[in-house]
Parts: C-alpha cells; structure tokens; sequence
C-alpha cells in the first residue's frame, strides 16, 4: 500500500498559535482553502482508492476539492484525530507548546508510556492511528489519501517508518497542505510488514503562493525546544 498523509489547511488556531486538537475545531482561513483546492492538481498523478479525513472540520475541508475531482466521498475515521493536547488545550505560551511536542518526542522516542498532560499516553495515540492505517489495509486499499494533522502525521510516521531515526522528527516540519508517503512492505520473516518513507514534502502545496511563513501552527515547530 502506497500510503499517502496531508495535513489540513490554515485555520484561525494555526495563525494564533493554538493548541487547538478537539473536536469540531475550527473551518480554514481564506489561504486554507487555497492550500486546499491546489491538492487536486498537486496530486493529480497518484492512482487515488480512496479519501479519508479525521473528525475535524479542518481536515474534511481540505478533502473536499480532491474528494470532489475524484468523484468519490469524503470518509471520516476519528482515529484519525491530531494528538489530543489535554489540559493544554487552546493554550498557545511557550511552555505549553514545548510541554505538548516534548511529550510527543518521548513517544517517537519509543516512551510510550509519557501521557500528554491531562490527555492520552502514546500508546493509545499511536494506536488509534495504526488501527484506521491497518483498516486501510485489510479493505486492500493501493492509494489512500489521508487528511490529518501535523503532530499526529510526524509522530506516526517517524515512529512508524523504518528508514528514519527518531530524531527525523525534529528537523523536519509539515506546513498546512505538507503531503508525506510511505510505503508498505512485505515481511514474511515477520508475518508483516515495515513502512518505508518514501517522501517528506513539509511546504504548503501550490507553491510559494500559498505559503504564509509561521502561521503553521505549533504543530509544525521543531520539537527539541529549549527548556
């Protein structure tokens, strides 16, 4: 399976530098909406199965135009969900953002057990994000697209993929409309099978022009802060 992971498009919240996880969350800002109609083109040479997107307005937004060229529905998985930020919810001081992307950093770290403050452990994070990937699988879909978000797509990635340590995550940001793809392979010695990462494309789609230098959201900040 070809897996395919695109982070929604600006919201009010990203520009404020909001940890803004819950749900319904906010719509998309008028550059959100163009970061989000440049998917079809940007994505138009992909064999596309299917659309799916977290239980977030902002994420089924971002699908819609895609969804819309492709002829086919947006379908809505929670576990596709960003990382929940607990009692750090719409809190947007440093200490707060650090606390968040730390406590995410142990994780990709395999601490597992680190629980957001006042939210989930990475265990059942990750985990809710592996039962809708493996979903995917079992229906034996070649292309997914996924929409979801930006702290959720770096962990479960760098966490998941084989090809990249730990630390991948701290240098490498995903800007609203970021599109990353793995790979899944084959492991018979395993009974399984390992994610390769194939791209890590951090930039907003479409160019320049819908690029807005920090208003990413915390999400997309390093996560090896200064304490």
């Amino acid at each position: 399976m070809r897996l395919i992971l695109v982070r929604h498009g600006q919201t009010p919240s990203n520009i404020e530098r909001l940890l803004d996880t819950a749900a319904p969350g906010p719509g998309l800002t008028e550059l959100g909406f163009a970061q989000a109609a440049a998917l079809p083109q940007a994505l138009g040479h992909e064999q596309v199965s299917a659309v799916f997107a977290s239980n977030l307005i902002r994420t089924q937004l971002t699908a819609e135009p895609l969804a819309d060229a492709l002829a086919q529905p947006v379908e809505v998985r929670d576990g596709l969900r960003e990382i929940s930020a607990g009692d750090l919810e719409m809190r947007g001081d440093p200490e707060s953002i650090r606390a968040y992307l730390q406590t995410v950093y142990a994780w990709v770290h395999g601490d597992l057990s680190v629980s957001m403050p006042g939210g989930p452990d990475g265990a059942e994070t990750l985990g809710r994000f592996d039962e809708v990937v493996s979903e995917l699988q079992r229906a034996g879909h070649q292309v997914p697209v996924v929409f979801s978000h930006g702290a959720i797509i770096r962990a479960w990635a760098t966490s998941r993929a084989h090809n990249v340590a730990p630390d991948f995550i701290i240098h490498n940001a995903l800007s609203n409309t970021g599109i990353v793809v793995l790979e899944s392979r084959p492991r018979p010695e395993a009974h399984g099978h390992s994610w390769e990462l194939l791209t890590w494309m951090g930039q907003a789609v479409g160019g320049p022009a819908l690029e807005d230098a920090g208003t990413d959201g915390p999400a997309a900040d390093d996560v090896e802060l200064a304490p």
